[in-house]
């Protein structure tokens, strides 16, 4: 503080008696099959990026995913750049249980490095080819690779990769209007296809 400023408190107002609204949030449009695939991806130019370093403990991945209400982090190391990426599956599913039983060792001694996909194994969407397709694109995508996320990335001007959106399963559902009661990747299809069908 400026010890040679004085700062004055600013005058305060009263709630109105005739009422004082709460503003709305964002919230995504309804869809269907054929809308624009772009209108169901969370765009990471608008929405923080929900990341974990590759040495946290599996309880605060966890508990992080819970905080921000998603089922997916990007892991990342120096420079933000992405090293792998974690879901509640990878957390609350039987591969931490296997990779401890592997290394005589027990899952609280885990962390995200050691059960998250390594970038080296993940596989992302062409921006270039979301632009063009459906949201029924994107559910069959996601069905066929048997998973609730899918990345998109886009090249920058330096000639560097940028993630640029990511797909959820669980958000695509919801926009649809489905209610997804489960974690379970098949039961959320079918859940999705069912309703697609009847439209």
């Amino acid at each position: 503080m400026n010890a040679s400023i004085a700062y004055r408190p600013i005058p305060q107002t009263i709630i109105s008696s005739i009422g004082c609204y709460v503003l709305e949030a964002f919230n995504p449009p309804p869809v269907n099959a054929d809308s624009a695939a772009v209108q169901v991806m969370t765009d990471l130019s608008r929405v923080p990026s929900a990341t974990i370093a590759g040495d946290a403990t599996l309880d605060l991945a966890n508990q992080s995913m819970i905080l921000r209400s998603v089922r997916l982090l990007l892991v990342v190391g120096e420079a933000s750049k992405i090293v792998g990426v974690i879901t509640s599956n990878d957390i609350l599913g039987e591969k931490p249980v296997l990779v401890a039983q592997n290394r005589h060792c027990r899952r609280s001694d885990l962390c995200v490095a050691d059960v998250m996909v390594p970038v080296k194994s993940m596989e992302a969407l062409r921006i270039e080819d979301v632009t063009k397709a459906s949201v029924g694109n994107i559910v069959a995508t996601l069905k066929a690779v048997g998973r609730a996320h899918a990345l998109v990335v886009g090249q920058r001007e330096d000639g560097k990769q940028s993630l640029l959106g990511i797909f959820s399963a669980s958000q695509i559902a919801r926009q649809l209007g489905v209610q997804i009661q489960t974690y379970e990747v098949a039961r959320t299809f079918a859940e999705i296809e069912a309703l697609i069908a009847g439209i």
